[in-house]
């Protein structure tokens, strides 16, 4: 009898030593947490960042490739658990339009403001190579440049995939009326854009391509186009001519709407976690750079940068 009551009261200050220490990730479901992987490497890193920290707090984590568009009605659906990477100008309409439909919420933003445009790489601007760069009406002159193989003696616009704004740069290049000059060609991946950039650097021909910010060639010097600026209503889709730029944005966080009750600790973490844009630019270098797979890069990254991403737990 001695023994099954100090037994029992070792187990009740196991317990509530457990509960003192552990309450928030006791509450978290066992259900694993799904985060969606996209096709550009600073997505994808960040997942398995993430994806690491819940992990650190006891969570199981579900990793699924999901389309960059479609993702938010697969979190209305409880499909996925979150997007961690909602770009405002490429992504904010899919969001704000599963929002309205219930079912996804809003989990606060980063630090890093966003930018997503067409440009040239640094050294095409210190080579002279269109004069008049980066403003967009130097294009008009210098079509010849930037022609390549494919392009049909046209200048070419290289875009990201298809799948990240559609016929964006189409329309933008009708309406500003360059489409004689110029053709977009569309990437099968963020990895045939900067396959394309350091060809072109090699060779040293001209090049225009998408890209954005926060990124990796922030720190190699990337110029973005200067457009006419954009507004509210420019682009077609809005029911604009769509000559306009693109706007400088948010990068904000999804998640399910019972995220916070069925993972409680983990929710609160997501919350609170905030990226700059030096974060992002090395989660992507890593990959993009020093050639990791995106599960080592996010493995260094979290082991290099305790102290950014350790205060999102407590």
């Amino acid at each position: 009898m001695k023994n099954k009551i100090i037994k029992a009261g070792l187990l009740a200050a196991g317990l509530s030593l457990s509960f003192l220490t552990g309450q928030a990730q006791a509450a978290d479901s066992s259900k694993p947490i799904v985060i969606p992987t996209h096709n550009w490497s600073s997505q994808v890193v960040m997942a398995y960042v993430i994806g690491g920290i819940f992990e650190s707090m006891g969570n199981n984590v579900e990793y699924v490739p999901a389309d960059s568009q479609a993702v938010y009605e697969a979190i209305r659906n409880g499909d996925v658990t979150i997007s961690h990477e909602v770009w405002q100008s490429s992504f904010g309409k899919s969001f704000y339009n599963a929002m309205a439909k219930g079912g996804v919420i809003d989990a606060g933003t980063h630090e890093a403001a966003t930018l997503e445009e067409m440009g040239v790489p640094q050294w095409v601007i210190d080579q002279n190579l269109c004069p008049g760069l980066p403003n967009w009406e130097a294009l008009k002159n210098c079509s010849d440049v930037f022609a390549t193989a494919d392009s049909g003696g046209k200048g070419r616009w290289l875009e990201g995939p298809q799948s990240w704004h559609g016929n964006l740069m189409p329309d933008r290049i009708k309406a500003l009326g360059i489409d004689d000059q110029y053709v977009v060609k569309f990437a099968g991946g963020a990895d045939a854009i900067w396959a394309d950039l350091a060809a072109a650097k090699k060779e040293g021909r001209g090049v225009i391509t998408f890209n954005w910010t926060p990124n990796f060639t922030d720190a190699d010097g990337f110029a973005f186009i200067e457009f006419p600026p954009y507004y509210d209503g420019c682009r077609i889709v809005d029911g604009g001519d769509g000559a306009c730029g693109s706007p400088k944005g948010w990068l904000k966080k999804a998640a399910n709407y019972k995220f916070p009750k069925t993972h409680p600790a983990a929710y609160t973490a997501y919350s609170k976690l905030s990226f700059s844009t030096r974060n992002i630019g090395q989660m992507a270098a890593l990959v993009d750079v020093d050639k990791m797979s995106h599960e080592d890069a996010a493995k260094k990254w979290l082991a290099d940068n305790e102290s950014v991403w350790m205060p999102f737990t407590k």
